[in-house]
């Protein structure tokens, strides 16, 4: 066990605040993870991917942050519940593991790729939620953070299935805010608009780079990561009375999901 990685029981002090960051391995949940551990925070990296934890665990705690890391799919229930065990403590989860397959018409939708985002962004963010709200709740300052996208609030031709598990996220959140109210824990959503980072579209398009590149054709700065980043961090980190329940962040060039302003 090292500094980076294991039991997070084992890294840093009792006294410092814990976020929770699933999907950390790269995109908006690794720059989360590097501006909340700048902000303070000892960060717990979590993510499939255990070799971009640890490396990024490592980047971390060699500029003088607190960070572990560990390998999970928040899929697997019983995962996460051996995870959440191994927590000395948690003031904040950020939910952010997700992601998009395909851009087909709903007529010809692949049902196990609208199952996939199913289990991904609203049960996986259900278990998570779940396993540690317990924890949440006893840290007396508790936070989660939904991370969605303006998916779960408006409606786009071939984005039927991302949409739908984007829209089944944001009620879980809304829904959530409403059951906890009067117990020390806010939820806070943050819904992103066109993102542009290595791996979503890329994923989405199953590596197809024609069809990733067309998403960001002629946008001459749709959102980085980092700029997702800051708008979680700074949510978390007003006072504890505050609660951004929702903040919706678009690039300028984007008015809506389906208007977009192109320099072609």
């Amino acid at each position: 066990m090292t500094a980076a990685t294991g039991n997070a029981k084992a890294a840093g002090t009792a006294g410092t605040p814990v976020a929770v960051v699933t999907g950390a391995s790269s995109g908006i949940g690794a720059a989360t993870a590097r501006g909340l551990a700048a902000a303070g925070y000892r960060v717990v990296l979590t993510a499939r991917r255990k070799d971009r934890i640890e490396t990024l665990a490592a980047e971390l705690t060699g500029a003088g942050h607190q960070a572990t890391a560990y390998a999970l799919d928040v899929t697997d229930r019983p995962a996460v519940d051996t995870f959440a065990a191994t927590l000395d403590r948690c003031d904040v989860l950020v939910n952010n593991a997700g992601g998009a397959l395909g851009a087909d018409p709903v007529a010809t939708g692949d049902p196990a790729d609208w199952r996939r985002m199913f289990e991904v962004n609203v049960i996986g963010t259900l278990h998570t939620t779940q396993a540690l709200l317990p924890a949440l709740t006893a840290s007396g300052n508790g936070t989660v953070v939904v991370l969605t996208s303006t998916a779960g609030h408006a409606t786009y031709e071939g984005g039927a299935g991302y949409v739908a598990a984007k829209h089944g996220e944001h009620v879980l959140a809304e829904t959530l805010r409403l059951e906890i109210v009067g117990t020390p824990v806010r939820v806070i959503e943050i819904a992103p608009g066109m993102v542009k980072t290595d791996e979503f579209a890329m994923t989405r398009f199953r590596g197809d780079t024609e069809k990733a590149a067309k998403v960001y054709a002629g946008v001459s700065e749709p959102l980085t990561a980092e700029d997702v980043a800051d708008t979680i961090t700074w949510s978390v980190t007003r006072p504890p009375h505050v609660n951004i329940d929702l903040m919706l962040v678009r690039p300028r060039a984007q008015a809506s999901n389906a208007k977009v302003h192109r320099e072609l």
